[in-house]
């Protein structure tokens, strides 16, 4: 009987997580069976364990579970602690496993554009949940100094406060919005601004040479002004991309080739 694993959320319907799984799968010659599970905002919790408690190896958590999967888990990676939101869960030895993969597909996704990380100056935009998640990967990549800019400074200051002794290796900055200026080699979006349709506005007194806009599949302001400036720029394709192969390789323990997906 194939592998079971599955990916949990609300919405659900959006995710691609089973294509590319089941890609991966027939590129490997790993025998698997990968389904979206769609859970109700209070029945996360019973839908997991009922999903493990069925033989299930391994299950992928996308919004809004990402945190509660966090304090569900019995056991952590270093990232997933720093993160506090766990993507990829499995069961080993009676315990619930949680890891978060999701900045390493954001590096392995840059590295396979051959954009330079090592000693980087980078502006991420946001200080939500997925600035946090990508924060220790980018400082683990050799990332020299991380600026976080958001529209309320407070959390940005917060965010830096919470993982600078994490990455002491890099310096962490808070930034307002409406402050943005300054020199970076690379520009993030984090925030939902290209999937609520809101205008993000870059100013002149920011310059930059690569742009990575999160989200992917939808037109986005970001990279429109990415592009009349003539710098590099990917939406988050590559990011999903390489995060899926990361929760694949913890599964199975065979890396399939990010670069073979990107082509």
């Amino acid at each position: 009987m194939n592998q079971q694993f599955a990916v949990i959320g609300n919405p659900i319907e959006q995710s691609r997580s089973p294509e590319l799984h089941q890609t991966f799968a027939q590129k490997t010659g790993i025998h698997l069976n990968y389904v979206k599970r769609l859970a109700a905002p209070d029945a996360f919790k019973t839908s997991v364990e009922a999903f493990f408690a069925q033989g299930g190896r391994g299950m992928n958590v996308t919004v809004p579970f990402k945190e509660e999967a966090f304090a569900l888990c019995d056991v952590l990676t270093e990232r997933a602690k720093i993160a506090k939101a766990v993507n990829t869960l499995w069961r080993e030895n009676d315990q619930l496993y949680g890891d978060n993969t999701d900045g390493q597909g954001l590096v392995a996704a840059m590295t396979a554009l051959g954009w330079p990380l090592k000693n980087s100056q980078i502006l991420i935009i946001g200080a939500g949940g997925a600035t946090r998640g990508v924060i220790y990967p980018l400082a683990q990549a050799g990332a020299r100094k991380i600026v976080i800019a958001n529209r309320t400074l407070s959390r940005a200051e917060q965010l830096v406060q919470d993982l600078q002794q994490a990455v002491p290796q890099t310096t962490l900055q808070a930034m307002a919005l409406n402050e943005l200026s300054g020199n970076f080699d690379l520009v993030i979006n984090a925030t939902s601004a290209s999937l609520t349709g809101e205008a993000l506005v870059l100013p002149e007194s920011l310059s930059f040479h690569y742009a990575y806009e999160m989200a992917y599949g939808k037109a986005s302001s970001f990279l429109d002004q990415a592009k009349a400036r003539g710098v590099k720029y990917a939406d988050g394709y590559g990011m999903l991309v390489g995060q899926a192969i990361e929760s694949f390789s913890i599964w199975h323990g065979v890396k399939p080739e990010l670069q073979d997906f990107l082509d």
